[in-house]
């Protein structure tokens, strides 16, 4: 399995992984689970602890804040076998597991391409599960493709509410009601700046503004003893505010914090800006982000892309969306190299994926048959007018539509519906219409080729056999009717 699991903020992934990691102890295998900060790492350890202790299961933790005596004896026991269950940061890479089933990477948008293939190659041969609410554009390309399969978990926990989202310039008075607002209705907030030299300065700020706001700082100097305590000493609502670096963003689950201020939010990337939104709005309480940036005007045409994106999609369960949307500014990545996001410019990215597909169907032997097509050469003015439709994009969009038609049907409802959008049709589109009807009846008859010489049409099947038919005059309309006289009451030729 190689599988990716695109669920949205806080629907339950980590239940998901909880899941097969049970799975997988049951049938006598072992587990990793691999995550991007240590922050992350305690939290999925307290989980499983909790979780699993009754069960039997042993689960241990490797990050950088065990100790060299932990770690050791965590080493020895995944290679003998004691230990069921890992989870840890980097420090996982390349170690000797003795029977390892699966391999388990949340928040999967964190890890850079070669330590996912790093991954791939250090533990060949085992189940992958790659989990995050926004996955890069290069793991969605790679689902949307068919090279990983994908799966989607769409239903919020019940009494889940979306978080209100605002893109606001920085104004003093504005941080100051929100934070009160929070405060009033018995919450607290989080504050994230991510320059851990001018946090101190940040603040200060913050304390001028609101003398008796009690705040904590956190960030990655502050030693992990230190950041433990303070963490249990939030969750316990000692403090009102967190100024903390974007390393709140994975994971971190505290009901009580329903108000998140990002500053500098045009610097983030949309999974980054989304997963913070994410860690508010995570009981029943409904959840303020607000993406603070310096001046709207000097935005960067993709920040402002972004931020566009992330606040009119604020719904429950928009990560998919978010990601597509990344997946559209960015582009697809390389699947052959290891740039995350970006188009492949020699070739063309539509006829790349073309190529990609063509070499997917061909491994998975699930070639499709090839589709038949019919030659129609008839002397007459058919195309969707400029004057009808005078905006290109909507014309190549009623193009493709009317390419994709399988019932003559289809086409008349299209049909219907530029007359209601447009207005009466002129010649040359009505004309294009029914040459539209002519190929799919042509197709459906096994006829290869309709074309015509003045008033006489000729009509060629694809066993060779030949018909010719006559037109009361060579204007374009009679031959039309002649034709689709002709394929209407005829029977289709047998091959």
């Amino acid at each position: 399995m190689d599988r990716l699991l695109s669920g949205d903020v806080g629907f339950g992934k980590t239940e998901v992984a909880m899941n097969a990691i049970f799975a997988c102890y049951k049938s006598g295998f072992q587990t990793a689970l691999i995550v991007p900060t240590t922050l992350l790492s305690s939290q999925h350890h307290r989980s499983l602890l909790e979780r699993f202790d009754e069960l039997g299961i042993r689960v241990a933790k490797l990050d950088r804040f065990v100790s060299t005596k932990d770690k050791n004896h965590t080493i020895k026991g995944l290679a003998s076998g004691e230990i069921d269950c890992v989870v840890g940061t980097h420090s996982l890479f390349g170690l000797e597991f003795k029977n390892l089933g699966i391999t388990i990477v949340d928040e999967e948008h964190k890890f850079g391409v070669k330590q996912k293939e790093k991954i791939k190659e250090l533990y060949h041969n085992v189940h992958m599960l790659s989990m995050s609410a926004t996955p890069i554009p290069r793991s969605l390309n790679q689902a949307l493709s068919s090279i990983k399969t994908m799966s989607q978990l769409l239903t919020p926990p019940n009494e889940r509410q979306g978080v209100r989202t605002f893109v606001k310039e920085y104004e003093e008075k504005l941080v100051k009601e929100v934070i009160l607002r929070e405060l009033r209705r018995g919450g607290q907030v989080f504050y994230v700046h991510n320059s851990i030299d001018h946090m101190p300065i940040k603040l200060g700020e913050l304390k001028a503004l609101l003398p008796d706001l009690r705040v904590v700082m956190l960030h990655s100097k502050i030693p992990a003893v230190q950041t433990e305590k303070e963490l249990l000493k939030f969750e316990a609502g000692e403090y009102d505010l967190m100024i903390a670096t974007s390393i709140i963003e994975s994971g971190i689950h505290m009901p009580n914090v329903n108000t998140i201020l990002i500053d500098g939010a045009d610097r983030f990337g949309m999974a980054d800006l989304h997963q913070l939104r994410g860690r508010v709005g995570r009981g029943h309480v409904e959840g303020f982000a607000y993406f603070i940036v310096k001046n709207k005007e000097a935005l960067t045409d993709d920040a402002k892309k972004r931020l566009l994106a992330l606040e009119s999609n604020s719904f429950l369960g928009s990560g998919s969306v978010l990601a597509h949307h990344d997946l559209e500014i960015r582009g697809g990545g390389n699947l052959v190299g290891d740039a995350q996001s970006g188009h492949i410019k020699n070739i063309g990215y539509s006829l790349y994926l073309r190529m990609l597909e063509d070499a997917i169907k061909e491994l998975s032997n699930t070639k499709e048959s090839k589709k038949v097509k019919v030659d129609i050469k008839l002397t007459i003015s058919a195309y969707i007018s400029d004057e009808i439709v005078n905006e290109d994009r909507l014309r190549l969009d009623i193009y493709r539509r009317l390419s994709q038609c399988e019932e003559a049907i289809e086409i008349y409802e299209i049909e219907e519906e530029l007359i209601d959008r447009f207005g009466e049709l002129n010649e040359p589109t009505k004309q294009f219409i029914e040459l539209m009807v002519i190929k799919l009846l042509a197709l459906q008859k096994d006829i290869k080729s309709i074309m015509n010489y003045g008033q006489n049409i000729t009509i060629s099947y694809f066993n060779d056999s030949k018909e010719t038919i006559k037109a009361d005059s060579k204007d374009d309309d009679d031959i039309i009717k002649a034709t689709l006289f002709y394929l209407r009451n005829n029977k289709p030729k047998t091959l």
